[in-house]
């Protein structure tokens, strides 16, 4: 088994937070994201999209997609849950995995894809427009999400999950991204002082 890991992208991070909290060691092939590496025969070969991360299973079956490897992960070392327990936990996780998602995640990646110089030559058609449209959306979610977290610890009830590392690695990016968290955000900076105090978190 084998991990091709793009070092500081957002995605591939998730992964190595998520491995990290299951106490798991998969070897990695760094990837320079910054050389186009992952444009190169190694990755493609693998993954017609030509993004990170991928995961290389010992009979040579590959899995993409960050989530999707983290619950392969998941099922397979099922402790401690990252995905929620019982119906009711797991269907908490996956809906607040996807609002991260979508409402943050997502939109963040879309203001650094669009505006930053550096992604000029990845992200064609850049559309500065669109990326500026995309930071009041980031910043929106996130007042929702502090009155939600003035009600418990971690974003889905009262355990770490799979949309928290989603949650740590979207607030990371925005330093990039060029989006603060709203000073009056107080929940939120603290849940994010916290979970980013995790040894996991530097992985």
């Amino acid at each position: 088994m084998k991990l091709f890991d793009g070092g500081r992208a957002p995605n591939p991070r998730r992964v190595r937070v998520f491995l990290a909290e299951k106490g798991i060691e998969v070897p990695l092939v760094p990837v320079d994201m910054g050389a186009l590496e992952h444009k190169q025969q190694p990755v493609s070969s693998r993954n017609p999209l030509q993004r990170l991360p991928v995961l290389e299973l010992d009979d040579g079956t590959i899995i993409t997609e960050s989530v999707a490897i983290c619950r392969y992960f998941e099922e397979m070392h099922p402790e401690p849950a990252l995905f929620g327990k019982g119906a009711l936990g797991k269907a908490k996780v996956e809906m607040w995995q996807r609002r991260m998602e979508f409402n943050l995640f997502g939109c963040v990646a879309a203001a650094f894809r669009h505006i930053h110089p550096a992604m000029k030559e990845w992200e064609i058609p850049q559309i500065p427009e669109w990326g500026e449209a995309n930071k009041p959306k980031a910043v929106e979610f996130l007042k929702l999400l502090d009155g939600e977290l003035a009600q418990r610890e971690f974003a889905a009830g009262d355990a770490y999950s799979i949309a928290d590392i989603t949650g740590l690695v979207a607030i990371d990016f925005m330093k990039p991204a060029r989006i603060r968290v709203p000073e009056e955000c107080t929940n939120v900076l603290r849940w994010h002082k916290a979970i980013s105090s995790r040894p996991s978190a530097a992985a």
